[in-house]
């Protein structure tokens, strides 16, 4: 088995089976595993039935009620190393990350060299779709506001499209990982880059969702702001 595509759903039953149709058609041989927070709205039914179409390639896991993306990953990640895959992926269900992307992430690690791929919106030739004004704002700032404290060469700290080897992942302390939100994303490539792996940025157009609802509150925000102080401790 070579590559996972970890996908954390909460009520997104308007995406879950498209998304996981767009991913299998792709070249390349894809396997993914849907973690999913007890979705009141069927999301992990409308997988079942798909697993009777793709019994070796899908994959879920349900877990009882929102507790967050991050450990969402973590216990993606646990998954995939016990079952020996390769090269592990980190991907929104709700289209913002384009799954075809996933090929490039992964010729950036099989082939470029990287230990670690992310689809950024901030180097050149990345771009934000269907964002407001406010948003984007808070969002640059954001990633510039990361790299001023924690001085990590990322201009995408925040993003959540993610190829790993497999050897970063066996490296990082998983069970050591503070942060559940958006400061998950920032303290998994910090610890990456503390630890000497290449880390390359993939440019993709982000595209905001339409179906379903996002997942961001202001308090995902603040963990965030407060986190990074904290990771120049690790």
């Amino acid at each position: 088995m070579d590559k996972l595509v970890i996908i954390p759903t909460y009520n997104e039953k308007e995406n879950v089976e498209k998304i996981i149709r767009k991913v299998m058609s792709l070249e390349g041989s894809f396997h993914i595993l849907i973690v999913d927070d007890g979705s009141p709205d069927g999301t992990a039914d409308i997988v079942r039935d798909l697993q009777q179409e793709f019994p070796e390639s899908l994959h879920l896991v349900c877990r009882s009620g929102k507790l967050g993306l991050g450990t969402a990953y973590i216990f993606g990640f646990k998954w995939a190393l016990q079952n020996d895959y390769a090269f592990i992926f980190e991907m929104d269900a709700d289209f913002s990350h384009n799954p075809e992307d996933l090929v490039r992430l992964h010729h950036a690690c099989a082939h470029e060299g990287a230990d670690l791929a992310i689809g950024s919106r901030y180097v050149k030739g990345g771009k934000l779709v269907n964002w407001p004004f406010d948003r984007k704002l808070i969002s640059k700032g954001g990633a510039i506001y990361t790299r001023l404290i924690t001085w990590m060469p990322v201009q995408d700290p925040t993003a959540g499209f993610i190829c790993y080897r497999k050897k970063v992942l066996e490296q990082i302390p998983l069970d050591q990982v503070q942060f559940v939100g958006y400061a998950f994303q920032v303290e998994m490539k910090y610890r990456a880059w503390k630890a000497g792996f290449t880390i390359k940025e993939v440019p993709i157009t982000f595209t905001d969702r339409t179906e379903g609802v996002s997942k961001m509150s202001t308090g995902i925000v603040k963990e965030a702001m407060l986190g990074v102080w904290k990771m120049r401790k690790f």
